[in-house]
């Protein structure tokens, strides 16, 4: 589980962060990342978000799929620089992918954006 100030859950974050971030993507998933302002870096933790669609599955695979997202990110928190939002949508494949297939192409995917 994230700790709640890490937490990205308005519509309005999310939607600046996929409108305004660069976006890195790949078959299991697609991160989009803003990075912080110099001063509001000093005041805001990094918050992080999850999008999970209905096209990956019933309600049982979205929430497993978050789950493991979840994990992995939150071993990653300390490397995103701080004040920095990141938005992580998963796509269908990634209900089928074992937890080191989605490790792989999250790193991958981070180190892009």
């Amino acid at each position: 589980m994230l700790p709640s100030n890490n937490r990205l859950t308005t519509a309005e974050g999310f939607r600046h962060v996929v409108r305004r971030g660069r976006r890195a993507g790949g078959p299991l998933m697609v991160v989009h990342l803003v990075e912080p302002n110099v001063d509001k870096a000093i005041s805001s933790p990094t918050q992080v978000g999850f999008v999970v669609a209905k096209s990956v599955g019933p309600a049982v695979t979205r929430n497993r799929v978050k789950r493991r997202l979840r994990h992995l990110v939150r071993e990653r928190i300390d490397s995103l620089p701080v004040g920095s939002m990141l938005v992580v949508r998963a796509l269908p494949p990634s209900a089928d992918a074992d937890s080191r297939a989605l490790s792989v192409e999250l790193d991958r995917c981070l180190g892009r954006a």
